[in-house]
């Protein structure tokens, strides 16, 4: 199954494994037509050399996939708000120019943790700065993709809220991870009922706490609420992409990664969990008890 109610499905293809065939073969086992792209080779999107870019272009296209989404480093655990700036702007505009010929329309960035500056002074700097990238993507008409991770909203869904309606623009909206609470310590379903509305992308993600330490799981096989976050946004009409991120070898926050020998077949299993999944919602019926 590719598709519920105009969803379509896709995965961060590193996950996959490190190589651009491997990860092009895992999605076309899936039978999947979309792809979305963090690295190859190990090496970020915005930190490949032309060469490289070519190649990648060129064997997506020839596996006749579809790139909607991509990953950047923007604002991410990398770059406190104490970081130059300047290289968030120039990721952007690179990354803008490399998705206009891939055809795709979101880039995922965050928020910016914090550095040691007042709370204040803190969010005064992640506006200006989400105000100066969203004016880039829109002359490049992207869309920027602020995701509940790392930064000054990525816990929080009020302040994702003030982010997004104090910046004011199409061009910024919000990509909803199922997993991340796991890692950060709140509940992303308690996040997602707050802020659906400015929701156009999704990440599939599941894990437990153990020992103090998130360990990831098949998706439903955790306690970040996958199938209720599934039926919500099913429920209130999401018709945008659910793309999965294991995190069962490939931990980029954590800077962990296992050897690539078994990414593609985990990967494919992750992906065929999330169709069955899917699949059992479909046939149930089921409603999230949970209300809004």
């Amino acid at each position: 199954m590719s598709d519920l109610r105009g969803i379509k499905l896709s995965g961060l293809s590193d996950e996959a494994g490190p190589e651009l065939a491997d990860q092009i073969e895992a999605h076309h086992k899936l039978g999947w037509s979309e792809i979305e792209i963090r690295s190859v080779k190990g090496l970020a999107l915005g930190d490949w050399d032309s060469a490289l870019f070519n190649q990648v272009r060129s064997g997506i296209s020839d596996a006749s996939l579809k790139v909607t989404s991509v990953a950047s480093r923007i604002a991410n655990w990398e770059r406190p708000i104490t970081s130059d700036f300047e290289q968030d702007l120039e990721e952007l505009r690179r990354i803008s120019e490399r998705m206009q010929l891939l055809g795709a329309k979101y880039v995922r960035i965050m928020s910016y943790p914090n550095d040691g500056l007042p709370e204040t002074e803190w969010r005064e700097r992640v506006f200006d700065r989400i105000h100066k990238l969203t004016e880039l993507a829109s002359e490049a008409n992207i869309i920027l993709l602020h995701e509940n991770c790392s930064g000054w909203a990525g816990t929080d869904p009020e302040r994702a809220l003030q982010l997004i309606e104090g910046v004011n623009s199409p061009h910024l909206r919000l990509l909803f991870d199922t997993g991340n609470g796991i890692a950060y310590r709140y509940h992303a379903f308690d996040y997602l009922t707050r802020v659906w509305p400015y929701v156009e992308h999704v990440h599939i993600k599941d894990g437990i706490l153990q020992e103090g330490k998130e360990v990831y799981t098949l998706p439903g096989e955790g306690d970040s609420k996958v199938k209720e976050c599934l039926i919500w946004l099913l429920e209130h009409n999401y018709d945008g992409i659910l793309s999965i991120e294991p995190h069962l070898h490939l931990i980029p926050h954590l800077r962990q990664s296992q050897n690539s020998r078994g990414y593609q077949d985990s990967y494919i299993a992750y992906g065929q969990r999330l169709e069955k999944l899917l699949e059992e919602i479909r046939v149930s019926g089921e409603k999230v008890k949970t209300q809004a």
